[in-house]
């Protein structure tokens, strides 16, 4: 197949006017009394939530206005596609909707889905997810209480545990629709091909659990090509858990492995699914129900013993061969923005079993494009890992919006603190790349600031580390040899004397506005409709 680049894509959706007639003039974060307010929680420290499925989330997220509703998409002309990346065009990468597809054009055919996409894009989502209010227009302030909330699920800096609770499979409503022998057909429901340079339509969204009597449970997010009606392909990449576990089996000499695919997860699972929080847990099911604060329903398997969550749209039940040869699978558009690498030999699954809810739900990632899941849980542990060897750090930021960035700010003390601080955050975050490190009177969540920090406060001849043969991300397209990596430290706070900075450091001028007229920016806000009204960027 052509690649078609990104400029061709939005061209191509955008025929017969797709994106005037679909995005709405704003995107409106609702205000509870507007809409009225979500019921209240009976779980610990949660002002409403926790979800137990997918669609009680998203039933929350619509009532605040944060879902797009198209009736119908094409795929086939790569509608979806286009509309993610025109969306996230027009409003920003922290401030688009969900979109709900009620059908989806898939080779050649219109499929019922609906088909959900970008669930977690907008920041307020990240609130949302964790039972609080957003700040009403205000990313990063929100990001922020996402994240003070999310130190509330860690005590001593780990996730505590809290089992889940096993139900029958009639009050299951991953259980409504069993599908086994010749009914089974993944291709019927509205998975998609997301980019035109994929190697086919995938199941991309999933959380693959894997059990073994010796080395317990485990579940991640890995793509799985489609590579028939009941075969797909399992790509876990070395290292990662579900990798060293079907590595383990297949070195023990096991035949197989039975796995399950839960699709359509509530959103503490998804966050464990998508993130390292779980790394050396011993279930990773448990650390769930302890950021919900209560257990998550779970169901068995009809093929095996596998435990999976109850309220998932989907559950796919299989086999994994391991004395068999492995299968070719991908490329497919990867998480760094760009297209990742064919493997000539990769896992596969032989479907034995498809239960799932009367006209299930399926979710597409734009892997690469759009925000993918919460993340102020698994970066709130990763801050919290590393003030405990590097105290003076009081924020660790690495925005999806730039890829390879870790941003720290510090409250510096000592001469090489910086550096030295940088340097454990590089060891520390497999996705960082370039580590800049700014004084702790910066905002590291505003880009803007950090950045003008670093650019006037920086001096590359005295101010930087660069780091060898780290560890890095597997995905980055520019490893010669992965996993590993070069990095670079930048230390962009003021430098002392001894560190070859001025004498003197002259002080920001809105530090000084702040400090010598501190009425003046509440006094404009208290006259905010006087001076301003009703004046709104002519984009927005």
């Amino acid at each position: 197949m052509t690649p078609v680049n990104r400029r061709d894509l939005v061209a191509l959706g955008l025929g017969a006017g797709l994106v005037a007639s679909m995005v709405p003039t704003a995107v409106p974060a609702a205000s509870a009394a507007a809409r009225g307010k979500p019921p209240p929680s009976t779980s610990p420290g949660w002002g409403y939530g926790p979800f137990d499925s997918l669609r009680d989330f998203v039933a929350e997220l619509d009532r605040r206005g944060l879902v797009l509703h198209v009736p119908r998409i094409d795929q086939d002309a790569w509608e979806a596609t286009a509309l993610m990346y025109r969306l996230i065009d027009r409003f920003g990468l922290a401030a688009t909707p969900a979109i709900l597809a009620e059908q989806v054009r898939v080779e050649g055919r219109w499929v019922d889905g609906p088909l959900l996409i970008n669930q977690y894009g907008h920041t307020d989502t990240e609130a949302v997810a964790v039972g609080i209010e957003p700040v009403a227009g205000n990313h990063a302030a929100t990001y922020r209480a996402a994240m003070m909330r999310a130190g509330q699920f860690f005590r001593d800096g780990t996730l505590p545990g809290i089992p889940p609770r096993v139900i029958g499979r009639a009050a299951a409503p991953c259980k409504e629709v069993v599908l086994t022998g010749d009914a089974i057909d993944v291709r019927k429901f509205a998975f998609i091909q997301s980019n035109p340079a994929d190697a086919g339509r995938y199941v991309n969204t999933g959380s693959v659990f894997t059990w073994d009597p010796e080395l317990g449970r485990n579940f991640g997010t890995y793509r799985c090509q489609i590579k028939g009606p009941t075969r797909l392909g399992v790509n876990p990449e070395p290292g990662q858990s579900g990798w060293r576990m079907l590595m383990k089996m297949k070195e023990r000499g096991d035949r197989s492995a039975r796995i399950a695919i839960a699709l359509g997860q509530d959103p503490a699972t998804w966050v464990l699914s998508t993130s390292k929080l779980g790394m050396g847990a011993a279930d990773e099911l448990d650390l769930v129900g302890g950021i919900r604060g209560r257990p998550l329903d779970v169901v068995k398997c009809e093929t095996s013993d596998i435990l999976v969550p109850a309220h998932a749209e989907m559950i796919i039940e299989g086999v994994i061969p391991l004395d068999q040869p492995m299968l070719p699978e991908g490329p497919f558009g990867e998480m760094r923005g760009y297209m990742g690498r064919a493997k000539a030999e990769n896992f596969w699954m032989d479907i034995t079993c498809i239960t799932h809810r009367r006209r299930p739900w399926v979710v597409n990632q734009f892997t690469g494009v759009n925000r993918g899941s919460p993340s102020a849980t698994s970066h709130m542990s990763s801050l919290m890992g590393l003030q405990k060897v590097a105290p003076g750090v009081t924020m660790l930021h690495t925005p999806s919006e730039f890829p390879g960035f870790a941003f720290v700010s510090l409250r510096k003390e000592r001469v090489g603190q910086g550096l030295e601080a940088g340097r454990l955050a590089a060891e520390r975050v497999g996705m960082a790349k370039i580590v800049v490190v700014v004084d702790d009177d910066i905002d590291v969540l505003d880009h803007v600031a950090t950045f003008h920090a670093m650019g006037a406060q920086w001096q590359p001849a005295t101010a930087h580390a660069v780091l060898t043969n780290l560890r890095g991300h597997l995905l980055d397209p520019s490893l010669a040899n992965p996993p590993m990596t070069s990095k670079i430290v930048v230390d962009a706070t003021r430098q002392w004397p001894e560190e070859g900075g001025p004498k003197v450091y002259q002080v920001l001028n809105r530090t000084l506005l702040d400090k010598q007229a501190p009425e003046a920016i509440a006094r404009v806000d208290a006259r905010w409709r006087e001076l301003v009204g009703d004046w709104r960027p002519p984009e927005a």
